[in-house]
């Protein structure tokens, strides 16, 4: 399933500046997700958080719902 161009919030992570950061995902490889904040870009590891996307949570790890569209 692809993530990018979904609306996507992180609600954990062991990064704490990585918190709460909102935005549209522009890029996803293996390891990284990459959101687009207004003009800046900010790249997490997956392994390292939990993404909220259509009220629904993906953890590291987890395999990702079908449900999201």
């Amino acid at each position: 399933m692809q993530l990018i161009g979904k609306e996507a919030e992180i609600v954990e992570s062991k990064n704490k500046t990585m918190l709460n950061i909102k935005g549209k995902i522009i890029n996803e490889t293996k390891n990284t997700i990459t959101i687009a904040v207004g003009e800046r870009e900010k790249t997490a590891i997956k392994s390292q958080i939990t993404l909220k996307i259509n009220d629904k949570l993906i953890k590291p790890g987890a395999k990702r719902p079908d449900e999201i569209k």
